[in-house]
């Protein structure tokens, strides 16, 4: 019996530092869980089918999300959650916003590590790529398009593993966004069009925060004060 304590303590050990080591890889800024997600302040927003994609038999299936809404209501702290779901049962998870991951990848073209980049953030069991049009896209003159570098990425992904997009802009600006339409709309073939599609309509957490607290300094903030500006630069999600 003792033996088979120290054994069982020795693999829940093992498992944690498992599920820790991929945490730690999956470039997760923090641990949010759908258990602190503040359902009721978003009462349009399907519970069920969250619940039902954070069972993760999606990603099993290899099929793609895309989250679509206004900035501040909850979009990324859903992706965060699914993520550490990932890495808790053992999947390899990559987290990031889209502006960074461009960045990564177009710094593979300044370095000559273009390839090896690509590779690393294709190869994940589930990629979430958060923040599609929040933030400015930084490229040269020389280099190819957002819209070339995504599809890329994707057209490597699709049909292997699930890629899950959140987007603060609708699925028809992303051409501008990423500087080339007809490979947005590529990119959305692959992806948004058979996707699982989750839409949060609804306020935004954070204003209401704002607003709270601005109540209890005796003051208002206007109705307008966080405009949602596609382009406004490192502004995170809640």
């Amino acid at each position: 019996m003792l033996l088979d304590h120290v054994l069982g303590a020795e693999a829940a050990y093992k498992l944690e530092r498992r599920i820790q080591r991929r945490i730690d890889q999956s470039g997760l800024p923090e641990r949010k869980t759908l258990e602190a997600f503040d359902f009721p302040f978003q009462p349009k927003l399907d519970k069920a089918l969250v619940m039902e994609l954070a069972g993760l038999d999606f990603a099993r299936r290899k099929e793609d999300i895309v989250v679509t809404g206004k900035s501040g209501t909850g979009k990324s702290h859903i992706l965060q959650a699914i993520a550490l779901r990932g890495c808790q049962a053992q999947m390899s998870v990559r987290y990031a916003r889209c502006v960074d991951l461009l960045d990564d990848l177009y710094s593979g073209l300044a370095d000559a590590t273009y390839q090896r980049r690509l590779k690393r953030w294709a190869a994940p069991d589930l990629l979430i790529v958060d923040d599609v049009g929040l933030g400015q896209v930084k490229k040269r003159e020389d280099e190819p398009t957002a819209a070339h570098t995504l599809f890329n990425l994707i057209d490597r992904r699709h049909g292997k593993a699930s890629t899950v997009f959140s987007s603060n802009i609708k699925l028809s600006a992303w051409g501008k966004y990423l500087g080339d339409a007809t490979l947005a709309v590529a990119i959305l073939d692959r992806v948004a069009m058979r996707a699982i599609r989750l839409d949060i309509d609804g306020p935004s957490y954070r204003q209401q925060v704002a607003r709270d607290r601005a109540k209890q300094r005796g003051s208002k903030l206007p109705d307008d004060a966080e405009p949602d500006d596609p382009t406004a630069p490192d502004r995170p999600e809640q």
